[in-house]
């Protein structure tokens, strides 16, 4: 499976909803996102500022490569955006660019 670092953000609650940064794996055809145990199907454009939906809850995210210059929400919010552990030194070193800030768990 092919897997990639990606910014993952729910919908239910409003249009800035809770986010995090993790890694993601696609299944082979890329239709399918696996992420912490969950399962994401495109929406094929029929969302309201989403683009994936969870295939057992039916909740609405929207699920887009991270930015190299860290705004990755589609509205402008102070919420913070949590970063997974696993991948935090791989984000801020090649994602971001910015190893003195491998460290953080937020962006």
């Amino acid at each position: 499976m092919f897997t990639r670092i990606m910014y993952i953000e729910s919908k239910e609650e409003s249009l800035n909803g809770p986010a995090r940064i993790g890694r993601v794996a696609f299944s082979r055809t890329r239709c399918t996102l696996y992420y912490r145990g969950r399962v994401f199907q495109s929406l094929k454009g029929s969302g309201f500022k989403a683009n994936y939906y969870d295939t057992k809850t039916g909740e609405q995210y929207w699920i887009s490569g991270p930015r190299k210059d860290g705004s990755h929400r589609l509205y402008v919010s102070n919420i913070p955006v949590e970063i997974d552990p696993d991948i935090r030194e791989e984000y801020w070193v090649k994602v971001r660019k910015l190893p003195g800030m491998k460290g953080r768990a937020r962006v």
